[in-house]
Parts: C-alpha cells; structure tokens; sequence
C-alpha cells in the first residue's frame, strides 16, 4: 500500500460484527473499571476523573499521532474513554448535584452539538472521514460526551426510572435490535443509525457492569471489580486478535 492511499484511510475501524461486540464489552469494562477507582479504591470521583482523562488524552494523543489505523491503540482510547466517562458522569450527576436526568440531558446537548458543528464545519460525521487530526479531535470529543452521557443515562433508567440493572438491559437491548432493525429495511442514514447505536451502546455496558459489579442488594451479582475488569481486558485483547479488524472506507466496507 503506498502513502498515498495510507492518507486517505479512516484511522477508525469499519462499522462491522466484530466492533460492536468490541464496542459493548469495552463499555462494559468501562464501567466497571471506573467503579474499581472511584468506589473499590476509595479514590472519588474527582481524583479518579483526574487520572483516568490523564490515560484518556495520553490514548488520543497515540492515536491521532499515528498515521494509520492501529487496532490495539484505537480501542485502548476506547477503552480510556469510556472508563473516565464512567467517574466523570458519577461526578456530574452526583458530587455536582444534576442528578441522572439533568447530566442526561446536559450531556445529550453536548453529543448533539459536537455532530452539528462537526458536520457543518467538515461537511459530513461519517467514521470513513476520521482520516486526519481535525476530524479526529470532533471525532473523540463526541465520543466523550457519548461515554459519559451513556453511565448518567444508565443510572437514570436503572436507579431514577426503577427498571433495575436487569430490566434496563433489557430496555437498552430492545433498543440496539429496534436499530438493526431500520438498518436493515429501512434507508435512514446509516451515519445517523450508527451514532445512535454507538450512544446507545454505552447506558447498555452501563447497567451490564452494574449488574455484575454491585451487591444483591442493589440488583446485581456482586463479582471482584477487580476480576471482572482482568477478565474483560484480556477478553477485548484477544477478540481484536480475532476478529477483522480494518480501517473504514467511504462504502462502510473494510479496505483491502
């Protein structure tokens, strides 16, 4: 492959089975992770937001200084993002005081701006664009926001609404189907269909690490953080192993 077409790939993976399976257990991982600092550790949301956007834009920084798509360094940004989206929700929903549905709607602003200055300032939101360091930075910025947006959404369902970690799983899954679904017979802009499912994805790893992590009492299954979060890493490693990873193109297609 020459340079020349090395520029114009996508630095991020094509929309295929394989990154969704990545993308939920990495929100999974997220959640549970962040809970490990900020509750098992005893850190708080605020020390723990510190270190972990620390990971976080050190992870971004690796990504947009490589020059094509890398798999292990892109979904480690994932996986920084959305476990400092966890401690960073907690901590403007709960040390801040907005509450599960003022962080929701805030944080939903922020998703929808982002994508609207995004799309006026470049012309389009499509992951086949992320192929330099301006769409990259509007491209991680509407990440963070869905990170976060996804755990104070969560708790929302799961806490405020009374639907329990189980009940809003399966919320949150009837939700994931219902937009494969319109994927699948329907013609509504398959950029459109993909940041809602990736939004969505998160609340959905949300409620699944809340289900795994917290005490009977509260609706879970209470397993180690710790275990939990080991397992779910090595998991993520070797599924990108696995499974085909390569960088979007303007069809939605991997690239060969």
């Amino acid at each position: 492959m020459n340079n020349s077409v090395i520029g114009t790939l996508s630095k991020v993976p094509a929309v295929t089975a394989g990154f969704w399976i990545i993308k939920l257990v990495a929100t999974t991982l997220g959640e549970i992770g962040g809970n490990a600092l900020s509750m098992s550790l005893n850190l708080g949301y605020e020390v723990s937001t510190a270190i972990l956007s620390t990971v976080f834009i050190f992870s971004v920084y690796l990504q947009i200084e490589r020059r094509r798509f890398q798999p292990a360094i892109y979904w480690f940004a994932i996986v920084a993002s959305t476990t400092v989206g966890t401690t960073t929700a907690d901590l403007v929903t709960r040390d801040i005081g907005l509450g599960y549905a003022g962080g929701s709607l805030l944080l939903l602003a922020a998703v929808t701006t982002t994508l609207t200055v995004w799309r006026y300032r470049l012309g389009t939101i499509s992951v086949a664009s992320v192929s330099n360091s301006a769409s990259e930075v509007y491209y991680w910025l509407t990440i963070t926001f869905s990170q976060t947006l996804g755990t104070a959404l969560g708790d929302w369902f799961a806490d405020s609404a009374g639907f329990g970690y189980l009940g809003s799983t399966l919320i949150f899954t009837v939700l994931l189907i219902g937009l494969y679904v319109l994927y699948r017979i329907t013609d509504i802009s398959r950029t459109a269909i993909f940041w809602a499912a990736f939004i969505i994805t998160r609340p959905f790893g949300a409620v699944v690490g809340n289900l795994i992590d917290k005490p009977p009492a509260s609706g879970g299954f209470e397993i180690s953080r710790f275990a939990a979060s080991g397992v779910l890493l090595a998991l993520i490693a070797v599924l990108i192993v696995v499974l085909p990873q390569q960088p979007a193109t303007k069809n939605g297609a991997a690239s060969h």
